[in-house]
């Protein structure tokens, strides 16, 4: 139940309809009795500044924010967590917006020397950013510009484009694939199918919106997250 005493958390996207978060977040707010709610709302590239203005007016505790609008909502945040280029995470506190990016959670301690990103939105942006400060040599490929991929010598590659049907490359024994990509109905996408195939160590969509979404849930509430229970209600 709604009321006026309910937080809000918002997903800005532009489209939203086809995302999971919802479903998990506000499994999450429930398993932890919270009361918070977690609303997906469409908004247009030229709403964005808008939308962000309302979520403080509002009295929102932050939001998530996905395609188109990570790297552009940078311009809109009075902080930004280590000069980061791409956030998926805003965090409203004392009428401030501060922005971060748990977009890489599910990469762990992982430390590869050469990594492959397949993609250039901004979930890519995070992924590179990442990956180099780690030390890897990174590769990216993106239709606009080097194509197609090349992943041979790639201990890791990172799918960070919305592809679920088409395979962009060929995974290899050895390799860790990290697919960014879920299909919100259930069932592997095209690269999870052929990594499991071929050996690799495999981490799904599904899995990845989970880390990352824990992470910002832990933002927002300073609660540990239920990993748990966002893990069932993704993959129910």
């Amino acid at each position: 139940m709604i009321t006026a005493s309910t937080r809000m958390v918002a997903l800005l996207g532009h489209p939203v309809e086809h995302s999971l978060s919802p479903r998990m977040q506000n499994a999450a707010f429930a398993a932890r009795a919270l009361d918070v709610a977690y609303v997906p709302l469409g908004v247009p590239p030229e709403q964005l500044e808008d939308a962000v203005r309302g979520l403080v007016a509002l009295g929102f505790l932050g939001a998530n924010v996905t395609t188109p609008h990570k790297r552009a909502v940078v311009a809109l945040c009075d902080e930004v967590e280590g000069g980061i280029e791409s956030v998926n995470t805003l965090v409203i506190r004392d009428g401030r917006v501060l922005g971060s990016s748990t977009d890489t959670e599910a990469l762990g301690d992982r430390c590869p020397g050469k990594a492959v990103v397949v993609g250039a939105g901004g979930a890519a942006t995070a992924w590179i950013a990442e990956l180099e400060a780690r030390g890897a040599e990174v590769r990216v490929f993106a239709r606009k510009g080097e194509w197609p991929p090349n992943v041979e010598d790639a201990e890791l590659v990172v799918q960070a484009t919305p592809v679920k049907d088409e395979l962009l490359f060929e995974p290899r024994v050895g390799q860790t694939v990290i697919d960014l990509a879920y299909r919100s109905e259930g069932g592997e996408t095209a690269h999870v199918t052929a990594a499991h195939a071929a050996g690799c160590e495999v981490v799904d969509g599904l899995e990845v919106l989970v880390l990352q979404g824990a992470a910002s849930f832990e933002r927002w509430t300073g609660l540990p997250a239920p990993v748990d229970v966002m893990r069932a209600a993704v993959r129910s």
